[in-house]
């Protein structure tokens, strides 16, 4: 039988057969660019719904359709390319922005004098706290379906289209949730941005330190996390928008967006220069040079 073409993981558990993986590995460099991506769609999300006046209405159905388009990409790929997975990630924080705007928003939010912002509704002005209940009961629900289908909820293992369909649906709804919340810390809790923030941050080190708590399950641990690293991004990429007088750096949602999108990119192409190395040179095989010949003729 011919085998996938390539291959970042090899799994020997049971199963006994070459499992091609399509979703990163868990490390400090994935955490680093979840950040960029979630910062970078909060403020590509305002530059479309705000800056350029199109509203939340049209820009949320132009990003969720850009999502679909990133997602089909990915979902058609016959292995991880950094670029697939992480401009999905990043159109899932771009749509979850404007959704979330969209959802928990009305005409009150907008800026003095002005009545309406780009065609169609304005919002439907849920509020906070009702627009998070909505997306937790739909992310449990994403889980619970999930659960019944017996698939591991650990983003190293997931290795089938099923899988990796409902691990995409999780985080188009927790990057969704992840924006309320920020918005929720920054404009209406009285934290503002450095301490709602400061607050994230504080949460995600307390996870960290869960991390080696036995008893506390990893899988759990990750999908937290990968809950509050949206509202991370929401707080920063508004504390980079923002004007002074609101707690703000005022470098605007062009010029934010295009510093974070550079920064993405560069993690991007690492990430790819990475990849292409240890595609060359597998964990487990004979590469070029006195170590790799060491390592062979230990397992020998």
């Amino acid at each position: 039988m011919k085998q996938p073409d390539v291959f970042t993981e090899l799994d020997l558990a049971g199963r006994g057969r070459y499992v091609l993986k399509k979703l990163p590995e868990v490390t400090l460099a994935f955490w680093i660019m979840k950040i960029a991506a979630t910062t970078l769609g909060e403020t590509a999300g305002d530059l479309f719904a705000q800056t350029l006046k199109l509203g939340y209405f049209l820009t949320t159905i132009a990003l969720l359709a850009v999502f679909v388009v990133t997602l089909v990409v990915q979902l058609r790929s016959r292995h991880y390319n950094p670029f697939f997975y992480w401009t999905v990630i990043l159109s899932t924080s771009m749509a979850g922005t404007t959704v979330s705007d969209f959802m928990n928003r009305d005409t009150s939010y907008l800026a003095a004098g002005s009545t309406s912002l780009g065609w169609g509704p304005q919002g439907l002005g849920l509020g906070y706290p009702t627009g998070a209940a909505i997306l937790i009961s739909l992310l449990i629900a994403i889980f619970i379906v999930w659960k019944t289908t017996g698939l591991t909820f650990a983003i190293n293992d997931i290795d089938t289209f099923r899988g990796e369909a409902l691990f995409w649906s999780a985080i188009l709804v927790s990057n969704t949730l992840g924006t309320s919340m920020g918005d929720f810390l920054s404009d209406s809790s009285g934290l503002g941005y450095a301490g709602g923030a400061l607050l994230v941050t504080a949460l995600l080190a307390l996870l960290l330190a869960l991390k080696y708590v036995p008893a506390v399950p990893n899988v759990l641990l990750f999908w937290l996390a990968f809950v509050l690293t949206r509202p991370l991004g929401a707080t920063a990429g508004d504390f980079l928008t923002k004007p002074t007088a609101k707690g703000g750096l005022d470098l605007g949602t062009l010029g934010s967006s295009l510093v974070l999108l550079t920064v993405l990119l560069g993690l991007m192409a690492y990430a790819r220069a990475q990849q292409r190395r240890h595609e060359r040179h597998p964990v487990g095989t004979a590469g070029p040079g006195p170590r790799a010949h060491e390592a062979g003729a230990t397992r020998g």
